[in-house]
């Protein structure tokens, strides 16, 4: 059985860590660098790295502060943000990421994800959704979930994965900073659908929520950023009762 992976994550805007509820209400929270330091520390899986403005302010991902992250780091990193070609996957690939994560750049072009694909293979390719329910539906939305595309978000993802897409990253706006759960409604309902890594995102609020989540079947990875940024969480402990719990861990 793969582990389990817990995987922090950084909002970053204007070059500090920032972290809202439902996407709105954004707090500073911190450094980037120092923060992706201490997650490199503490035993963190992989880490997420999300600019999350360039999208709907139509520029390139900050690159500067991208390098000081990389460099600090020896666990694989995720990066998203303003990624709308395959030029823009070199560009952060060249920064140190590991993987790189798309969203609205591929709502918009589709065909970026199976190009960057056929390029850098699918491991590399994150396909993030911003999700929230519509109508009784599960919902795209674009640009940090501002804008809702009409898309049906399980449609979307069963198609990502087809063009290359090796990992899902499903953010619920629902659940985001609610601390309350992992949305395990809208994840069953991906997880049915498609064969690749999922990633939960936005809920988390207690180490009884990861263990809730593990029990879902292909669930690969929590990802979560105010627990672990305020410290009310220890991803060390965490791992150390999930274990307790059953689950397959690396400590």
């Amino acid at each position: 059985m793969l582990a389990k992976r817990i995987i922090p994550c950084l909002d970053v805007k204007d070059g500090r860590v920032v972290k809202g509820t439902n996407f709105q209400g954004l707090r500073d929270m911190a450094d980037p660098v120092e923060m992706a330091r201490f997650y490199n520390d503490s035993g963190a899986d992989e880490l997420v790295f999300y600019d999350i403005t360039a999208s709907a302010e139509g520029r390139g991902l900050f690159t500067d502060i991208l390098r000081r992250v990389a460099s600090e780091i020896f666990i694989p990193l995720t990066v998203g943000g303003g990624i709308r070609t395959v030029d823009d996957f070199d560009r952060v690939l060249k920064c140190g990421a590991d993987k790189v994560s798309v969203n609205s750049g591929a709502i918009a072009d589709p065909s970026v994800i199976g190009a960057a694909a056929r390029k850098y293979g699918d491991q590399c390719v994150v396909l993030s959704m911003d999700v929230k329910r519509v109508d009784g539906q599960f919902r795209l939305f674009a640009k940090g979930g501002r804008e809702d595309t009409g898309i049906d978000a399980i449609d979307w993802a069963v198609r990502g994965v087809a063009a290359g897409a090796g990992e899902i990253v499903l953010n619920s706006i629902d659940t985001d900073g609610v601390k309350s759960g992992f949305d395990l409604e809208m994840l069953d309902a991906l997880a049915s659908k498609v064969n690749v890594p999922i990633i939960a995102s936005g809920g988390a609020g207690k180490m009884e929520d990861f263990a809730e989540l593990f029990t879902h079947p292909g669930i690969d990875a929590g990802l979560a950023a105010s627990i672990f940024h305020s410290k009310q969480v220890d991803i060390k402990e965490l791992k150390r009762y999930l274990r307790e719990q059953g689950v397959e861990m690396r400590i």
